[in-house]
């Protein structure tokens, strides 16, 4: 088993570092339209990626990420022990039917687009174990996928309210090990689920900030730590009323986050050009954020230290239809850059 300590309410601190040792990330033509265009590994001029539906879109995009991954680090899929991955889809049909034909050891996850950090802290657990010593970590999400599925099918052309977010047609792979790699995790932080009473569908910001206010505040305290102890904390698609909420809330609690905070849904879109009203969201918002962006400043040392928090709304056609509330959960992972020298 490797070093690991448990502490606080929720954390584990890794006194011996897991890797990231590889990530690949495929998305569709409105993501590769937007600011982050020159980080995606792989961008498709049509979202269906060539298949009759979207939800067969969706596993495709998986299964080319996971192609992408494994290529760029070398090693095929009989070298993964295991496969933590999910989907926005009912009984995560797009990483059953994307995943089948690599036939790894799967467990499926659903956190909704929490789902990244979900399958981050159990991938640790895994590694920091011994239970493997190569994991990979996979989520997706497809735009018109998750609208028929939560909301209302593209085909109706309802009117988006400003508080609404964009899902992210997208998907990302990572590589895990307990051998070094190009990225290391230090620790992690798992979150609870929060209920503050949002039943707006359209308003993923306001149901998810109150876990990400949560999830942030019990890291700080579980690891004796400041917001100034990191370069940037990093939440998954709150957008920008979420990011309003979430600094409200945090300061509520005494911790300021001003000019330390970005968001994956605010920074994958330019929300004004291309109306994506409050952002991006879903599985693949920040599962591509991470690797297009964020990765390549730890991998540079222009960020030392992140705290990346995934957030994510439960709730399904099933709950929303009976008027339930829509309770927000979060969990966060520290990456940190490897000094080469």
């Amino acid at each position: 088993m490797k070093d690991v300590k448990q502490v606080g309410r929720a954390s584990v601190a890794l006194e011996t570092p897991l890797y990231i040792r590889q990530s690949a990330t495929v998305v569709g033509k409105m993501e590769g339209e937007g600011p982050l265009a020159s980080g995606f590994d792989m961008i498709c001029d049509t979202d269906k990626f060539g298949e009759e539906t979207w939800e067969a879109a969706e596993s495709r995009m998986q299964h080319e990420a996971v192609a992408l991954a494994l290529g760029k680090a070398g090693i095929s899929a009989k070298e993964i022990r295991f496969v933590f991955a999910g989907d926005l889809l009912g009984q995560n049909i797009a990483t059953s039917f994307g995943l089948m034909d690599y036939e790894i050891p799967l467990f499926g996850l659903y956190g909704a687009c929490s789902t990244l950090g979900e399958g981050f802290v159990l991938a640790c657990m895994c590694l920091a174990g011994g239970f493997a010593n190569q994991v990979m970590v996979v989520t997706s999400s497809h735009f018109a996928g998750a609208e028929k599925n939560f909301r209302f099918p593209v085909e109706y052309a309802n009117q988006r309210p400003c508080s609404a977010t964009w899902t992210v047609t997208g998907s990302g792979a990572y590589v895990l090990s307990s051998d070094a790699g190009n990225v290391k995790i230090t620790g992690f932080t798992a979150g609870k689920i929060m209920d503050y009473g949002v039943r707006d569908a359209q308003n993923m910001g306001a149901a998810m900030a109150p876990a990400a206010m949560d999830l942030i505040k019990t890291h700080l305290e579980d690891f004796g730590r400041q917001p100034s102890d990191y370069d940037k904390i990093v939440t998954g698609d709150l957008g920008s009323v979420g990011q309003t909420l979430l600094l409200r809330l945090l300061e509520e609690k005494g911790f300021d986050l001003n000019g330390i905070h970005e968001d994956c849904g605010m920074r994958i879109f330019d929300s004004e050009n291309q109306g994506t009203q409050a952002g991006g969201s879903g599985c693949g918002c920040s599962a591509v954020t991470l690797a297009a962006w964020y990765l390549p400043k730890l991998i540079s040392g222009e960020y030392r230290r992140i705290l990346f928090v995934p957030t994510g709304a439960l709730l399904s056609q099933v709950s929303f239809n009976e008027g339930q509330n829509v309770p927000g959960i979060a969990h966060g992972f520290v990456l940190e850059h490897v000094d080469t020298e």
